[in-house]
């Protein structure tokens, strides 16, 4: 594969910036798209709201004016939101929908004249284990994950005939300052220390209760985008550290 250019979303931080890092340093050229980008990132920076319909059409445009065209969209830009369903405050539902769900498609609707032109365009979208499972109290992200993957399902069919390949990346618990945020809200609700809160609590879904890095997110990141990922489409790929083996 000769792709080279890459845009990818909720690249400041956590597992987009560990993507962008990785990608940049295998040679590509990246868009980091953020809502606060970092200047001293790895890749161009661009500041967008992915909420919007302009933000993603915007971020597009300015891969194409940079990079002449784009052969790969890793929509990964996301946040999370604890409540109980009858206290859910609907504002953030429609935060979580428009940023996680409505975002990815967006974006690869708007790219999908480059990917095709590309001849092997990809579309990663940053998926979560939650896309496979639930959790409590997280239905704003889980009801949005779940529809991350039907939609790869479906861009995978369609794209097919142009050479483009979309895969859903399902890891479970990354240490990113989302999943610290979480352990330090369980931590303050169940009065316990963050460490029993994490290994008692969050992790405690997963055989190995051990938070992943998000560098080796962007290790299987890279190779779903490289020539190694050919064969994957259409299907999440789950490293949930044995989540839904029970």
């Amino acid at each position: 594969m000769t792709a080279q250019r890459a845009l990818i979303t909720g690249a400041a931080s956590g597992i987009g910036r560990a993507i962008a890092q990785r990608l940049v340093d295998d040679g590509w050229q990246v868009l980091a798209v953020d809502r606060e980008p970092d200047p001293e990132g790895p890749g161009e920076p661009l500041a967008v709201d992915l909420a919007t319909r302009e933000g993603n059409r915007a971020a597009v445009a300015a891969a194409v004016e940079q990079f002449g065209g784009i052969d790969a969209v890793v929509a990964n830009a996301g946040f999370q939101h604890v409540s109980p369903f009858d206290a859910f405050d609907e504002d953030r539902w429609d935060a979580l929908l428009a940023v996680l769900l409505t975002s990815p498609f967006l974006l690869a609707r708007y790219a999908w004249p480059h990917l095709r032109a590309s001849g092997e365009g990809r579309i990663l979208v940053i998926a979560s284990v939650h896309g496979i499972v639930a959790s409590p109290f997280k239905a704003g992200y889980v009801a949005a994950k779940h529809g991350a993957v039907g939609l790869v399902k479906s861009l995978a069919l369609e794209g097919a005939e142009h050479g483009i390949r979309a895969t859903a990346l399902c890891p479970g618990f990354v240490r990113t300052p989302l999943v610290q945020a979480q352990v330090t809200a369980l931590a303050a609700h169940r009065g316990i220390t963050e460490e029993a809160a994490l290994h008692d609590v969050l992790l405690e879904p997963q055989a190995l209760k051990e938070l992943i890095e998000p560098e080796e997110v962007a290790n299987v990141a890279a190779f779903l985008l490289g020539p190694g990922g050919r064969s994957f489409t259409g299907s999440p790929v789950l490293m949930d550290n044995g989540w839904i083996a029970r």
